[in-house]
């Protein structure tokens, strides 16, 4: 039997969210590790659902409320091999290739700070992601002025030249 659900991932204001699928218990500190070292100033919490042995949510991280708010988002899934990464004073463009670059890392869902659901599946074995449901849909295409618009965001914080 399968049964599907959405799960609303919580994500405190000024945050970003990165979701992925690992395979290993030493996700954790290498996850802890590759955000560390790559944007140091970023606060951040960690949680990732083991899906063998003692099959707990381990948890890193150096802000304990978002290391929190990734329990409850973790345990809220409750898929095996699945992590939660929260961010606060960086983007996940600054920490998503450290986070390919870890060796358990399998796949990144979502790095996003919209609103955010994953589609789960459940089986009698377990539960496991199926997809997500990142922001809302699209309202029409970008005019001339969105284009002029879009350019100058990216110059002022940073991101182009």
């Amino acid at each position: 039997m399968l049964e599907m659900q959405t799960v609303r991932m919580q994500v405190p204001d000024d945050a970003n969210i990165i979701v992925g699928q690992s395979h290993f218990i030493k996700t954790v500190e290498d996850l802890y590790e590759a955000v560390a070292t790559t944007t140091p100033q970023a606060k951040f919490g960690l949680a990732f659902n083991e899906s063998s042995g003692a099959c707990l949510t381990r948890s890193e991280g150096n802000d304990q409320a978002l290391r929190d708010v990734a329990v409850q988002n973790a345990q809220a899934l409750a898929c095996g091999h699945t992590f939660v990464l929260l961010l606060q004073n960086a983007y996940p463009i600054n920490v998503l290739n450290a986070i390919r670059n870890v060796p358990e890392v399998c796949s990144i869902f979502c790095a996003t700070a919209n609103a955010v659901e994953i589609i789960v599946a459940q089986t009698e074995q377990g539960r496991g992601v199926l997809g997500v449901i990142d922001g809302s849909s699209p309202k029409g295409v970008e005019s001339q002025s969105d284009v002029a618009w879009r350019h100058d965001l990216l110059r002022k914080i940073g991101y182009k030249r």
